[in-house]
């Protein structure tokens, strides 16, 4: 790209790989290491001007504080488009059991993200990047639907939901979000699990918020 010294094109070639690799971003002592840089203050100098021209946001204050702007780095050709990821915050734990309190984080508060590819969500989702957020999964009602325990579900952000969608369900009065099928009919809601040993959830219309729909499910491998 014109207006990058080979050492910033080595950087942002580092990222990019780094990120693919382990989901999260590197550290400056790490981008250092890698391109030759000993001093910290040299490889801040290169992120910032990666900064100014648009391929890199960052958080001064957080260790990996570094968040890679898609879009800009598939115009100057970095990447393609198949290399898309949304960077994702998770908010808190969700039940997919017995409905259980949660007390998630705000978006703008959170140090836990997940990097998630493009080809997870579909090639629609840019539009709807910033309605993202994520909540680990607590409980097995959902295991049927390839839903397991310790699973992170990508949402997207909504208060409305279709018959059959996968949602994040706020209960008032039990002031609980669970994991479940959606299902409105005669004004009741039946939350409906993906495991027999579990039984629906109904409830009335007006008792029962949608939170937003699953669009995708993180699994970290050990």
């Amino acid at each position: 790209m014109a207006n990058l010294s080979d050492r910033q094109q080595a950087i942002i070639h580092f990222i990019i790989d780094f990120v693919d690799t382990h989901k999260f971003p590197p550290t400056i002592r790490e981008i250092g290491e890698k391109v030759g840089i000993s001093s910290t203050s040299v490889v801040n100098y290169n992120l910032a001007r990666l900064e100014e021209l648009g391929l890199i946001t960052r958080e001064r204050e957080k260790s990996r504080g570094l968040s890679l702007n898609w879009d800009q780095l598939q115009t100057a050709g970095f990447v393609g488009e198949s290399n898309a990821t949304f960077k994702v915050p998770v908010l808190g734990g969700i039940a997919a059991g017995e409905p259980i309190q949660v007390e998630p984080s705000e978006a703008a508060t959170t140090d836990e993200y997940v990097y998630v590819p493009e080809t997870m969500l579909g090639s629609s989702a840019a539009r709807f990047a910033n309605q993202l957020f994520a909540l680990r999964v607590q409980g097995d009602s959902m295991i049927d639907a390839s839903v397991l325990y310790g699973d992170i579900v990508i949402l997207r952000h909504q208060e409305r939901a279709e018959n059959g969608e996968m949602v994040a369900a706020w209960i008032m009065g039990d002031n609980e979000t669970t994991l479940k099928y959606w299902h409105l009919q005669d004004g009741q809601v039946r939350l409906m699990p993906a495991n027999p040993a579990y039984d629906p959830i109904v409830r009335d219309a007006d008792k029962v918020l949608v939170q937003g729909r699953v669009v995708g499910v993180y699994r970290q491998l050990a």
